[in-house]
């Protein structure tokens, strides 16, 4: 959820989300390992849902909402590191288009 981690978060949960935060959870679920330092490097599964959830996105908002549902759900993992987390994109070959962190504003 890293995501993305967060992406992933950023992902407050909303109700009017083109993509539901439920499957934003379960597509970025496997990036968990890598963003905790477990695995030293993102696993297929994670970078497969990524790219997945990269492929639906359709409008900026669409950005934004996967953005809240990933940082809201990077909350419910402890020991997610920021320096794991950043790497994500580039080790999955996916482009954002802003900067991944937990810090990220999923508003601008």
């Amino acid at each position: 959820m890293v995501l993305v981690l967060s992406l992933l978060y950023c992902f407050a949960h909303l109700s009017n989300a083109a993509i539901p935060c439920g499957t934003v959870d379960m597509k970025a679920a496997a990036c968990i390992s890598f963003a905790t330092g477990k695995d030293a490097k993102p696993s297929a599964a994670c970078c497969s849902g990524l790219q997945q959830l990269a492929q639906t996105v359709k409008s900026v908002d669409d950005k934004k909402a996967i953005c809240r549902c990933l940082k809201a759900g990077v909350k419910n993992f402890a020991g997610v590191q920021e320096k794991f987390l950043t790497q994500i994109p580039n080790a999955c070959k996916i482009k954002v288009g802003f900067p991944v962190s937990m810090n990220t504003n999923c508003e601008t």
